[in-house]
């Protein structure tokens, strides 16, 4: 199984598996089509957003291991 990082890009994640979108979609996260979430990392992302990143990161990981 891959493992997400502050430095994943955003499509990347939802290519590994598009049923973390809706961890995206409930900080605020709602542009995940957008030409941007394709280059823009989740450190990045959480910058714009005010998440702390390595929650993110965990709470992704988690649910992706649980698959």
């Amino acid at each position: 199984m891959a493992s997400v990082t502050k430095d994943t890009i955003i499509g990347d994640i939802l290519d590994m598996d598009r049923t973390t979108a809706p961890l995206f979609l409930e900080i605020g996260m709602h542009c995940l089509g957008c030409p941007a979430s394709r280059g823009e990392t989740l450190e990045q992302a959480c910058m714009v957003h005010g998440v702390d990143p390595d929650e993110l990161v965990k709470k992704i990981n988690d649910h992706m291991n649980k698959q």
